[in-house]
């Protein structure tokens, strides 16, 4: 089993980390459908990366969610992955500093991993390889104040991930499997996600194995 011949969408694609994910897995033979909200940047990855089908979607929209659901579909049919890339950083001040503003902003990254999991699930459970897959943070083992509220964020991102490795172990018949990767930062680690991304799909890549698995990404000696 590889990836070759599947068909994987990056969702908030547009990232360095991104562009190189999309690149791995052009580069390994699979389809890649790549979503951004600026198409601007769109446009640039799809220059940059050539096989790549690029959409243009506001992630914590759910009825434009559901509506990039169906596109993808006309355009590619079913997936059998998904990895969410959707992030940003926000910090610093202490308790006292963890303004609303910058919780708002982080926690558009948690709605979009809800809608988007929600409706590319019956694709990932139909799939004989479907994978899901996140880049969370290794702060969720040690909060500090001045990171809660992007470690709060990441949490239920993690959080939500178990369940859904939970609905897919429930699922009869499904080999999905629900990944989470940690990392302290991504600057430096894009092709380290990159090929941990591949390796998804690798022969050993077992799907009762990977479902439910948290693994922190550093980088190469």
């Amino acid at each position: 089993m590889s990836v070759a011949g599947r068909t994987v969408l990056i969702a908030g694609a547009t990232s360095a980390s991104g562009q190189a994910v999309a690149r791995a897995l052009v580069d390994a033979g699979a389809g890649v459908v790549v979503v951004g909200s600026d198409q601007g940047r769109l446009d640039a990855l799809v220059a940059e990366v050539p096989g790549v089908v690029g959409e243009l979607a506001d992630l914590t929209d759910g009825d434009d969610v559901l509506e990039l659901a169906m596109r993808v579909h006309a355009r590619v049919g079913d997936l059998d992955g998904v990895v969410h890339l959707v992030g940003g950083w926000r910090g610093g001040g202490g308790i006292l500093g963890q303004s609303e503003e910058d919780y708002r902003v982080l926690e558009r990254s948690f709605t979009a991993l809800r809608y988007v999991s929600r409706a590319f699930w019956t694709d990932l459970v139909d799939s004989p390889a479907g994978r899901i897959a996140i880049v969370s943070s290794t702060t969720v083992a040690a909060p500090s104040a001045g990171s809660a509220n992007y470690t709060a964020v990441k949490a239920a991102s993690e959080s939500w991930m178990q369940a859904l490795a939970q609905g897919f172990a429930k699922s009869p018949d499904a080999a999905a499997a629900a990944v989470t990767f940690r990392v302290r930062s991504l600057a430096g680690l894009e092709d380290v996600l990159a090929d941990a991304v591949v390796a998804l799909w690798d022969a050993e890549a077992d799907a009762a194995t990977l479902n439910g698995s948290v693994t922190e990404l550093v980088a190469r000696a």
